[in-house]
């Protein structure tokens, strides 16, 4: 049973850090690109992040591009997303998802799904 287990969320203060794990179990994410993905209350899910399947390559949205960093641990089989400087507006429930052998920015590409983490910046 595949199984990508979404964790580090919580409350923190504007300019503040936090660190995203994403542990995969049932899958080996070396054959996988992974994306980091968000979803503001009453609003869709956006793209944030992703990391090729080599780890050569990444991609960001424009919005947390410079603040957000996507990386993997192969060896863990687990991905992170180290956010720094956060805002109000980066407040959402974040998912970290798995696309077999490609590294898309769209959310129908994605092969498997965490549960959310929930990341709240106050003000």
């Amino acid at each position: 049973q595949v199984q990508l287990v979404d964790s580090g969320g919580g409350l923190v203060q504007a300019g503040g850090s936090l660190r995203l794990s994403c542990a995969a179990s049932g899958l080996t994410i070396t054959r996988y690109g992974m994306g980091w993905f968000r979803q503001p209350s009453g609003k869709e899910r956006e793209f944030v992040a992703v990391i090729s399947v080599s780890g050569t390559w990444t991609n960001y949205a424009d919005s947390v591009k410079g603040r957000f960093t996507i990386s993997r641990d192969n060896a863990k089989n687990t991905v992170y997303l180290q956010m720094n400087s956060l805002k109000p507006e980066d407040t959402a429930v974040y998912y970290c998802a798995a696309d077999w052998g490609r590294w898309g920015t769209q959310e129908g590409q994605y092969d498997y799904w965490g549960q959310g983490t929930q990341v709240t910046v106050s003000s």
